[in-house]
């Protein structure tokens, strides 16, 4: 299983990734989200190894991309989701953990 996590406010995230490691669930992250973890002594990769695509416009684009959204859409029940899903190397995302950052503080 996999697990995105992007997280602005990080209250109790640690506990959460260490958990979901725990029942082997494998967490792919956004920089600043993953440089915490890191930090906390936590492994993840990097969503980039997903997309095969940089990080761009100041870190404003990072998980818009169909290997992302592809793998959290796709139904597996439906065989044609699976065979596109194989057909554009895209892996299944399980879990998705994410909170957006304060838009008031940043632009005030």
């Amino acid at each position: 299983m996999r697990a995105i996590i992007s997280a602005a406010n990080r209250d109790g995230l640690p506990e959460l990734a260490r958990d979901q490691q725990k029942h082997g669930i494998h967490i792919f992250s956004t920089s600043g989200t993953l440089d915490y973890l890191k930090t906390e002594g936590i492994h993840a990769e990097s969503v980039s190894t997903l997309t095969q695509f940089p990080e761009i416009l100041g870190g404003r684009v990072k998980t818009l991309h169909p290997a992302i959204l592809g793998g959290i859409l796709a139904r597996r029940d439906l065989p044609e989701h699976v065979d596109e899903l194989q057909t554009h190397a895209i892996v299944p995302i399980d879990v998705v953990v994410v909170n957006l950052y304060p838009f008031a503080e940043t632009i005030a």
